[in-house]
């Protein structure tokens, strides 16, 4: 019995200590995943710490109510104007302008991109004045839209037409002239029309900047409502804004910055999985 005790432990060879380091090394990973914190909670930590300092300057009185109102203030605002049906009403109003003016506004940055893209007199007589008054401030051109459309629905979709036009237009048309010519020839050669070139040549390559230029778009819509629903506004949520504004009311307006956010948000996702459907012959996708 005390030789075996006193039996010195086996020496392990060198396979044997990889083997022993390697089933270590794993079970620590194993143990660092198991303990890692998802990163989508990760990412939320931040926006709750935010929440948090802000509710407490807000209770403690280090800031004013009347200069920001406090999240808990604004969320008990949020339940009351969506259950008296103030906040749906607006969100209402303001989407079939969003609506409206990108239905009108995208069909015509399409139409223009392919007259410049797909000839030359189209490009010159195009392209330089779109470039031109796409540098035109926007809300500069407001003035002139309240003189020609006075101050009724039509003045505030226009901002919002004018705002979609030029994204979907210049990125459509770049990726139109940036077409392999020899994908153009070959169409010539296949004997196919103008329209079945425009079809299945085209379109299918310009689709992609066609989809960025809409998310772009989207973006601009949404921006451009906020100036659009200050001009005489009597419904949206641009003039729940205006109306709070005059009685300091801090949280509303805050409510409704938030209800854009989201919106926008909520459009761009809608973009994005349109994107994803209609891209699936991309590689990496």
């Amino acid at each position: 019995m005390t030789a075996v005790a006193n039996q010195p432990p086996p020496v392990r060879g060198p396979v044997e200590l990889v083997e022993l380091r390697t089933s270590e090394d794993g079970g620590a990973q194993r143990k660092r995943r198991r303990l890692r914190v998802p990163r989508a909670v990760e990412r939320l930590v931040g926006v709750v710490l935010l929440l948090a300092v802000w509710q407490l300057a807000a209770s403690v009185g280090w800031i004013d109510e009347k200069t920001l109102a406090g999240p808990a203030d604004v969320a008990s605002t949020f339940w009351t104007m969506v259950t008296d049906g103030t906040l749906p009403d607006a969100i209402w109003v303001s989407l079939k302008r969003v609506v409206v003016g990108m239905a009108i506004g995208v069909p015509i940055g399409l139409v223009l991109a392919l007259f410049s893209g797909l000839s030359r007199v189209g490009e010159d007589l195009t392209d330089s004045t779109m470039h031109m008054l796409r540098f035109v401030p926007l809300i500069a051109l407001q003035p002139l839209i309240i003189l020609w459309l006075g101050i009724g629905e039509s003045a505030k979709i226009s901002l919002i037409v004018l705002g979609a036009i030029f994204p979907i237009y210049v990125n459509t048309s770049n990726a139109i002239r940036s077409i392999d010519p020899r994908n153009l020839e070959l169409a010539r050669t296949l004997g196919l029309s103008r329209w079945a070139t425009i079809r299945r040549i085209v379109l299918p390559a310009a689709l992609p900047a066609f989809l960025v230029g809409l998310r772009m778009a989207t973006g601009v819509a949404w921006l451009m409502l906020v100036f659009a629903e200050q001009i005489n506004a009597r419904s949206g949520i641009g003039y729940l804004m205006i109306k709070a504004q005059t009685f300091f009311q801090t949280d509303v307006i805050v409510v409704c910055l938030l209800v854009y956010a989201v919106l926008g948000v909520v459009s761009d996702f809608g973009v994005r999985s349109l994107e994803g459907r209609l891209l699936r012959w991309q590689p990496g996708r």
